[in-house]
C-alpha cells in the first residue's frame, strides 16, 4: 500500500512542478525541486520526529513504520520525483524560459573524533549517508558504495529506464545548506550509543573531543560555530561532482528565546556577526581555490517558524515580535548590509587574535 502511495506521489509532484513552470517560469529563473530531502527522509521515516512520524526501534517508538527500509524508499522516490520534474523542465520549458534547475540538500560536515583509520572511514560513511545519498544518484547514477555495503537489499535499485533518465536530466547547480560540523566515531569496531542522525552509517557524531567543544555554542543545541567546515564542505563537493556550479542557500546563527524575552534581548547579536563573518571568510577561501560558488544566502532575513522548534530558535537578521509582527533590525542586519555594499569589515577571530579586514 505504501508503494502505491509513492507512485502517486511521483505523479502528483510532476503535475505540481509543471504547473509552477508554466505559471511562473517567465519570471522565475532558478528552480530548486526540493529543500533538504535528505533530512526529511531521516526525520520523517527513520526517527519519526516529523510527519508522517514513521519509525521503528531502535531509532524510535512510532505506531507505524520501519526505520531499516522506509527512509531509503522515501528517498528513492524523492530522487525519481526530482528527475521527473527536471525532465519536464528540460524538455518543455528551459529553452524558451532560459532558467536553471537544481536541488537543495542539508550538508553536514564531519571530522574524525580520533586520528585513526576507523574514525576516518566512519567520516566517509557519515558523508555518504548525507549529501551523496541524493546527489550521487542524480549526478553519478547510483548510490554511494558505502550505502550499498551497509544496507544491502534494503537500498532500492534503479531500473535501467530510471538510470537513463537520471543520466539525461542531472542538474544545473547544487544547493548546499550548511550550518555546523561534527566529530564522528566509528561504530563498527567500537561500541556506541545509537545516533539518530548518523547511526544508519554505523557511526556516532558528537561536538566534543577530550572535553573541548568543536566550536562556540549557538542558540540551537545542535549547531556550533565551526567556520572551517564551510570551506571543507564546499571543497569536498567541488571535487566529488566535478566543480558543478554551487549555491549556499542556508547558513545562519540561532538565538535561543522564551516568551519573557523582548526585542532588546536579541538586537545586540555579536555572536551572529562573528558566525557569519567566519563562515563567509572560509567560503571566500574556497572560491579563491577554484570552487564555482555563485551565490550565498544567510538564513534568515526574519525570525521565523523553525520546524519542530517553532518560534524558539531565532535565526533572523530582524527580530519579529510574533504577537504584533513588529520587525526590529539587529546589529547583524546593518553588518550584513555593509558587507553586501563592499565596506571593509573586521572580524575578531575565535582565538582572540587580531582582526582581519576583508570585503565582500
Amino acid at each position: 500500500m505504501l508503494s502505491n502511495f509513492y507512485v502517486l506521489f511521483r505523479k502528483d509532484f510532476s503535475y505540481f512542478a509543471e504547473v509552477c513552470f508554466k505559471m511562473f517560469g517567465d519570471r522565475v529563473k532558478f528552480w530548486v525541486t526540493m529543500n533538504q530531502p535528505n533530512l526529511l527522509a531521516k526525520f520523517s521515516y527513520m526517527d519519526g520526529w516529523f510527519p508522517p512520524s514513521r519509525c521503528s526501534t531502535p531509532f524510535g517508538n512510532c505506531a507505524f513504520g520501519n526505520s531499516s527500509t522506509e527512509p531509503y524508499i522515501a528517498a528513492h522516490n524523492m530522487i525519481l520525483s526530482h528527475a521527473n520534474a527536471v525532465s519536464i523542465y528540460r524538455n518543455n520549458y528551459q529553452k524558451k524560459q532560459g532558467g536553471y534547475i537544481g536541488i537543495s540538500v542539508g550538508a553536514r560536515w564531519y571530522e574524525p573524533l580520533q586520528n585513526t583509520t576507523i574514525d576516518r572511514l566512519a567520516v566517509e560513511r557519515a558523508i555518504s549517508f548525507n549529501v551523496p545519498w541524493f546527489l550521487d544518484p542524480i549526478i553519478l547514477g547510483d548510490y554511494p558504495a558505502e550505502m550499498h555495503e551497509i544496507l544491502g537489499p534494503n537500498l532500492p535499485e534503479f531500473t535501467l529506464e530510471q538510470r537513463k533518465k537520471l543520466r539525461e536530466t542531472k542538474l544545473d547547480f547544487i544547493v548546499l545548506n550548511h550550518y555546523s560540523t561534527w566529530y564522528v566515531k566509528d561504530c563498527i569496531f567500537s561500541s556506541c550509543a545509537l545516533d539518530p542522525m548518523d547511526g544508519d552509517a554505523r557511526a556516532v557524531s558528537s561536538v566534543e573531543r577530550d572535553g573541548v567543544l568543536i566550536g562556540k555554542e549557538t542558540g540551537a543545541p545542535f549547531f556550533y560555530d565551526v567556520p572551517r567546515g564551510m570551506e571543507e564542505v564546499v571543497m569536498y563537493y567541488k571535487e566529488r561532482y566535478n566543480n558543478t556550479a554551487m549555491y549556499i542557500t542556508e547558513n545562519g546563527y540561532a538565538q535561543a528565546s522564551n516568551r519573557s524575552m523582548s526585542a532588546n534581548d536579541f538586537t545586540g547579536d555579536m555572536g551572529r556577526i562573528d558566525y557569519m563573518s567566519g563562515y563567509l571568510e572560509f567560503l571566500a577561501s574556497a572560491i579563491r581555490k577554484g570552487a564555482d560558488v555563485r551565490g550565498y544566502f544567510v538564513w534568515s532575513l526574519l525570525d521565523d517558524f523553525e520546524w519542530t522548534s517553532g518560534f524558539t530558535d531565532r535565526f533572523g537578521l530582524y527580530h519579529v515580535d510574533f504577537k504584533t509582527l513588529k520587525r526590529t533590525p539587529k546589529l547583524s542586519a546593518e553588518w550584513y548590509r555593509k558587507f553586501l555594499q563592499g565596506s571593509l569589515l573586521t572580524r575578531e577571530f575565535q582565538n582572540g587574535s587580531q582582526p582581519q579586514k576583508y570585503t565582500s
